[in-house]
């Protein structure tokens, strides 16, 4: 077996060579000890021999053998992307392809799951490649891949990646080697994830589209999910993607390797322009700049609006987001409403029956194409079944009694599905899948009257502290566990122990060694970053460097007024209103719109179209102004100061309600004892929406 991961390894760097990459000779082994790679952290510590055992164990059991991807993967390549640094406007770099060299330098690392380093393999593709005659794509350039498709005019653009810098080095590279200096004709966009829509400023401009030289194509419900799925609960979505996708380790054997579905999230200008056209019949046809396009809305699935594109005289299948290289998320990590798995399985056995039969090529916004009808149809079925197993099989237990505490530990992927790389867990987990499908039909509760109303963890941490003995046994207890490699045994009891004693370091130190561990043994790229993420704050504390924001004026500017006063309505302390009522009237002249708002029971409500008739303030100020409140560029006091605000009743009522917004940091405490000082939290006009990153995936 060894061996055979050595000619893998080799087939790849081979392919990289081909392409212009260099391969980093560091003077390490192909052993896969990272005995001469230091670990970045100096509490880390390297991976123990129960871990090692297991990731061998996988080695010998998963089908090493089936080298398709790795030749589909190679196939089509023109050109490679020579630049390996794109910077980003701000002056920082927005995608650094040199960070993943080391994912070639030895053929196995013990530090990796050898799944999870294959995919990362997989995902070291950086260039242009041909999917058929007429259809390119750019990959490696970030988390998602961007398509260009010749038209009759000139290119259509889809999926366009998360950021200008990105998407225009991608531009470029089409354009040096195929584009004909053709202009781009048409943008669509998939479905709302920011991967997906953020870089299209690197393309064109809004005088393009104000012009009609350029066309932009969503699916129906595009802008509403957009900005409802970033902001509500953006702020803890960005957090939690600190975990998920390991936003703040280095890349490396010890740390984070790749994402699964691509190897990361570029970080340079986050723009959008607003669709002119939306798809809404669930199969349409249409002609794109002279390309015959059949769209199959997919609402639900991977996003909760999606769509699928056949080609028909060409034979080519793009499956959006919903068919990639592994299972996908039914729960996300980062936070987000359950997916629903029957559904998205159904909507792929709707495109085999509709498209597959025929279709000679398929291909995505992530990974690389698929080549053949036979290949094709493998594909849909296997994804089709694994989606809709997880969910049949996981209700099937939970008629049975098995809970959200233990289907987890009960579901098991069909053995057929397991041995194919196209279903392995590359960027969902089939274990937090299987209780997101409880909790989608269920909720959080286990149905034992203990966990209805659980203590908080601080508060019954104190108590399993006594119960045990106090913290020198349980660290006793805890050291022998790990020793043991029962890894998730330490975690119960030792986290139980920095819950009770948060500044107890040496029980977050030993915390963090368990955590360590389990990261190392996981295929899972989003739990490996979780428990190496989580492993890290416990022993360092969070980062305390400045975290970059990225929310994009267009996504703000893009806001319902009604979105921008439910987010106010968030970021209110409600218990900081007692004792306050008030009744509010809004206009915008500018586009025709009123609100009526009201102050009640610590609540702050909205409702489009009214005037209440006695208000207590009644405050009339054009949207494109409100739009300079909520990017920050202008204060509301400061506009009503000069006149650019008007006001008839109290104007000092908005000052009173600022004073209850709460500035939300990003890096708020997940992990026991690990605070940020105060003072470093940034201070912004209580009216300013920045709400982060858009989200990815």
């Amino acid at each position: 077996m060894q061996a055979h991961m050595r000619k893998l390894a080799l087939a790849t760097w081979i392919s990289l060579a081909v392409v212009g990459m260099p391969f980093a000779a560091v003077g390490e082994s192909a052993t896969g000890t990272n005995a001469e790679r230091p670990h970045f952290d100096p509490k880390g510590k390297p991976p123990s021999q129960h871990t090692i055992e297991i990731l061998n164990q996988a080695r010998e059991t998963l089908p090493f053998d089936d080298t398709r991807d790795f030749d589909e993967n190679r196939k089509g390549f023109i050109a490679p992307m020579t630049q390996r640094q794109i910077p980003a406007a701000a002056g920082h770099i927005a995608w650094d392809r040199e960070a993943f060299n080391f994912i070639d330098e030895q053929d196995q690392f013990d530090s990796i799951h050898p799944s999870l380093h294959r995919i990362a393999q997989l995902n070291q593709n950086y260039g242009l490649y041909e999917v058929v005659p007429g259809i390119y794509q750019v990959r490696g350039v970030g988390l998602a891949q961007i398509t260009f498709i010749r038209g009759e005019t000139g290119w259509i653009a889809y999926d366009v990646l998360i950021d200008a810098e990105t998407s225009r080095a991608a531009w470029d590279l089409l354009q040096e080697h195929i584009g004909e200096g053709l202009p781009i004709s048409t943008i669509i966009y998939s479905h709302n994830h920011g991967d997906h829509w953020g870089g299209v400023r690197g393309l064109i401009t809004d005088e393009d589209v104000a012009s009609g030289r350029v066309q932009v194509i969503a699916p129906d419900g595009f802008m509403d999910h957009l900005v409802s799925e970033n902001v509500f609960a953006g702020n803890a979505m960005n957090r939690r993607l600190f975990y998920q996708y390991g936003l703040l380790l280095p890349r490396g054997p010890y740390s984070y390797v790749t994402q699964g579905l691509g190897h990361g999230i570029s970080s340079g200008s986050v723009g959008l322009i607003a669709p002119t056209r939306e798809i809404k019949e669930p199969i349409e046809d249409l002609m794109v700049d002279g390309v015959r396009m059949i769209f199959q809305l997919t609402p639900d699935t991977e996003a909760p609006t999606e769509m699928n594109t056949y080609l028909p005289d060409l034979k080519v299948l793009w499956m959006a987001e919903n068919v990639q290289q592994g299972m996908h998320n039914i729960y996300t990590l980062r936070g987000a409403p359950v997916r629903d798995a029957l559904n998205w399985s159904k909507y792929i056995n709707e495109t085999l029956y509709l498209f597959g039969q025929e279709a000679e090529v398929m291909f995505s916004s992530h990974h690389w194409p698929r080549w053949g009808n036979e290949r094709i149809q493998e594909v849909l079925r296997d994804t089709r079944d694994a989606y809709a197993h997880l969910n049949n099989q996981a209700l099937h237990h939970a008629n049975q009694g098995v809970t959200i505490n233990q289907i987890h530990n009960v579901y098991e992927v069909p053995e057929t599905l397991q041995q194919k790389w196209h279903a392995r867990d590359y960027h969902g987990s089939h274990q937090n899948n299987a209780r997101g499908v409880i909790q989608r039909f269920l909720g959080y509760w286990d149905s034992n009257p203990a966990t209805l109303i659980p203590l908080s963890p601080e508060d019954s941490g104190p108590l399993y502290v006594e119960m045990m003995g106090g913290a020198e046994r349980i660290l006793a207890r805890g050291t022998e566990l790990i020793n043991e490699g029962k890894y998730l045994h330490a975690t119960e009891i030792l986290n139980r122990l920095v819950q009770g004693e948060p500044n107890n370091q040496a029980g977050k130190d030993l915390l963090a060694d368990a955590f360590e561990q389990i990261g190392y043994q996981k295929e899972n790229p989003g739990l490996r970053n979780s428990f190496l993420a989580a492993a890290y704050e416990l022993r360092n504390g969070i980062p305390t460097s400045a975290i970059p924001s990225s929310s994009s004026p267009d996504v703000i500017r893009v806001m319902t007024t009604g979105q921008f006063l439910d987010f106010l309505a968030i970021r209110m302390d409600g218990r900081q209103t007692r004792g306050m009522q008030y009744a509010i009237n809004l206009i915008t002249p500018d586009n025709g719109e009123q609100y009526a708002i009201e102050l009640s029971n610590e609540t702050l409500t909205n409702i489009e179209g009214f005037q209440l008739p006695n208000p207590d303030l009644t405050l009339t100020i054009n949207r494109s102004d409100l739009e300079q409140v909520m990017m920050g560029q202008k204060t509301l006091m400061a506009m009503i100061e000069d006149g650019t605000a008007k006001t008839e009743g109290d104007p000092t009522i908005m000052a009173r309600i600022g004073a209850t917004l709460v500035t939300f940091d990003p890096r708020f405490p997940i992990m026991p004892g690990t605070y940020l000082r105060a003072s470093e939290i940034p201070e912004v006009d209580p009216y300013a929406v920045d709400f982060g990153a858009p989200i990815p995936e």
